[in-house]
């Protein structure tokens, strides 16, 4: 989500930025898709939000359209089909820690699973060092 207030472009002056400012991969199209690391959502050039600019002057930047989202394009990787299923194992394990744990009564008490619990987000951070 941008801090400064979204440019109204016309699609072919958005696809003209990404490419300007996206310099890890061309954009072919507005309907292309990156996958964001920090939020997890797969999002499209037409949806990317473009801010700055003001009066023709001041530079600028592009950022994820997710709310709360604080992306960079250097977070924003092609959604390959190793990097979605990397992402959908990390969900999966995601769910089985947090799945509730069956209680443990062989002391007469519940005993509380030592497993830790790590969000999506920080697993998704440290695929992109891998």
């Amino acid at each position: 989500m941008a801090l400064s207030p979204t440019v109204t472009l016309s699609d072919a002056d958005k696809l003209d930025a990404l490419r300007r400012l996206y310099q890890f991969r061309h954009w072919r199209s507005l309907d292309e898709k990156r996958y964001c690391l920090v939020c997890g959502k797969i999002i499209t050039g037409q949806q990317i939000e473009v801010a700055g600019g003001t009066r023709g002057k001041g530079s600028l930047r592009l950022s994820c359209p997710t709310e709360r989202c604080n992306s960079v394009p250097m977070d924003w990787v092609l959604p390959t089909d190793e990097i979605l299923a990397k992402v959908e194992m990390m969900a999966a394990e995601e769910r089985k820690t947090a799945a509730p744990m069956p209680a443990n009564y062989g002391n007469g008490g519940a005993e509380r699973s030592k497993r830790a619990n790590n969000g999506i987000a920080s697993l998704l951070r440290n695929l992109r060092f891998t």
